[in-house]
């Protein structure tokens, strides 16, 4: 902590260029000047942290990179490191992938074709490029982790599930399967029927777990659409996490673990 503020009197060069020096030099009582002298070191302490972030990932993080992409596995689009592992030894990589990215692509991963990106700079788009290949495979652990399961019992009859339906030791459902409910009641229902019971216009989603629909073949089905079914493609306005939420929220109705309504939070 003494590294970034030694004492009450460097308090206006940390803060220099801060309305919070402003705020310092006008009076504050001492014990006040004091908490607040402790809460700028400790946020010191924190900003190399924030800074070591790469301006690629930066740009990729404020764009809407991530709705299709993630670094280590396949979302819609590739993964990261798969594009750096295919790429990082081809003359000319980093051009190709900037075009690409600038004005849309489709064919070298499959058929779904990645939008264009005109508001990107050249020099964002560098960046994220440049990032993009200089991601490597993360080290393999020594031994797989164990994934954790929760169990319930509904009607006599036992539930395991890799994710919590309710809050510990309570009723009450967790923030993701409660904003679950709250993204499919605003946009899923449509089609899929309200509080998840299935419509004539699409196939009950309850069902589709059951038949072992898993999380992620539910994201990539939703952010790639089915045009030939009238289901639009949800990529680029559901992220990864909303559609976490939305399976979570479908798989605690399907097992008749959250009721139709309002959940409990």
């Amino acid at each position: 902590m003494r590294s970034h503020c030694k004492s009450m009197q460097d308090m206006p060069n940390v803060l220099k260029s801060s309305g919070l020096s402003i705020w310092f030099r006008r009076g504050a009582g001492s014990s006040v000047r004091g908490r607040a002298l402790l809460w700028v070191c400790a946020l010191g302490l924190a900003l190399p942290a924030i800074a070591a972030m790469p301006p690629g990932e930066k740009v990729a993080r404020g764009s809407n990179c991530f709705s299709c992409h993630a670094v280590g596995h396949k979302v819609v689009g590739p993964a990261f490191v798969a594009v750096a592992q295919r790429f990082a030894h081809q003359p000319g990589a980093k051009a190709v992938l900037v075009h690409a990215v600038k004005f849309g692509h489709v064919g070298t991963w499959g058929n779904i074709p990645m939008p264009p990106h005109p508001d990107l700079t050249a020099q964002q788009l560098d960046e994220v490029i440049s990032w993009v290949l200089s991601i490597r495979p993360a080290a393999q652990p020594a031994a797989a982790v164990v994934a954790k399961t929760y169990h319930y019992t509904v009607d006599g009859k036992a539930v395991t599930l890799d994710f919590p339906v309710f809050r510990p030791g309570t009723k009450k459902v967790t923030p993701t399967v409660f904003r679950g409910y709250e993204l499919f009641n605003s946009y899923c229902f449509r089609c899929h029927g309200e509080d998840a019971t299935g419509s004539e216009y699409a196939p009950d989603l309850r069902q589709s777990v059951l038949n072992g629909m898993t999380e992620a073949q539910m994201t990539q089905i939703a952010m790639e659409g089915r045009k030939a079914k009238g289901m639009p493609a949800w990529a680029g306005f559901f992220s990864p996490h909303d559609l976490k939420a939305i399976y979570e929220y479908v798989a605690g109705r399907t097992y008749h673990l959250v009721g139709q309504g309002d959940p409990p939070e």
